[in-house]
């Protein structure tokens, strides 16, 4: 499978500070790919260079197979984006904002009315982006980043600050822009949406990329304890080790119908960066 992304030892310094260090990813085309770290760890500045906003101090980043720092309208032209900084037009109508980019993109204007209904916008779309929830004005930016049914989408932090009935309908439309093809870029310091999400995530911390790889993958690497707990239906419970050993004991309280439910020690991802980092995620 082709790469939508490559990023070859790539380092960013910015005056006395070292943003990024000899970062090295692959992005396959159509997967949703998740850079996750907290804030200050260098995500956005990642995004930049990708984007073709900054240049990196050394190494080489890659999109479509070109050198992010040499990319033209006909790159552009395949990417969306969604970034901390929404750039809608206040006083204009949420069909307004987005009937501009469709003239660019010489887009049929019904497109607009589908590409609302899909955000859950239909019910606004004559009201100003002043007058729109921070939600509403995420699903607005999203809705305008998707127009032209981009190959390749960044959405830096998409869903931070908003609540989760307005994430899930992010969520859903992510999947639905994965499943036709697009490849997702995002970044987030949430490690469920990135766990949810995510086909592959990169764990970075202070412009370093501590681990990556799947999150399911990830989270089992981590699993020192290997261990299951057991919960009875008289509400006592059990921990034993996650070996051949066990099998049998496991396998009688099932047969016995004993087991009200059962866990594994698998860490989470915030878990895991702990351990690698010392640090939170948020």
């Amino acid at each position: 499978m082709e790469n939508a992304i490559e990023i070859n030892n790539v380092s960013k310094q910015f005056d006395d500070v070292l943003a990024l260090s000899k970062v090295n990813l692959r992005v396959a085309n159509g997967e949703i790919f998740g850079l996750l770290g907290p804030s200050g760890a260098g995500k956005t500045t990642t995004i930049k260079i990708l984007t073709g906003q900054l240049k990196a101090t050394s190494g080489v980043a890659k999109i479509f197979n070109k050198n992010t720092e040499e990319l033209t309208d006909k790159e552009y032209s395949k990417i969306g984006m969604v970034l901390d900084y929404p750039g809608l037009y206040e006083r204009l109508s949420c069909y307004d904002n987005l009937i501009m980019f469709a003239q660019i993109y010489n887009i049929d204007k019904k497109h607009i009315y589908e590409v609302l209904e899909k955000v859950q916008l239909s019910d606004a779309i004559k009201k100003t982006a002043s007058s729109l929830s921070k939600g509403m004005k995420q699903r607005l930016v999203l809705a305008r980043a998707v127009l032209h049914s981009p190959e390749l989408l960044f959405l830096d932090e998409p869903t931070s600050g908003i609540d989760p009935a307005t994430a899930e309908k992010i969520h859903e439309l992510i999947f639905e822009l994965r499943n036709e093809g697009t490849t997702v870029f995002l970044t987030t310091h949430n490690m469920e949406e990135a766990t949810r999400m995510c086909d592959n995530i990169a764990l970075l911390n202070k412009g370093v990329v501590v681990e990556y790889g799947s999150p399911e993958d990830i989270c089992r690497q981590h699993n020192k304890e290997n261990k299951i707990t057991i919960t009875f239906r008289d509400k006592s419970t059990v921990t034993l080790k996650n070996n051949k050993e066990n099998a049998g004991i496991i396998s009688r309280y099932f047969e016995e119908d004993k087991v009200l439910a059962i866990h594994s020690s698998e860490p989470n991802l915030e878990t895991v960066f702990i351990e690698l980092t010392g640090r939170s995620l948020k």
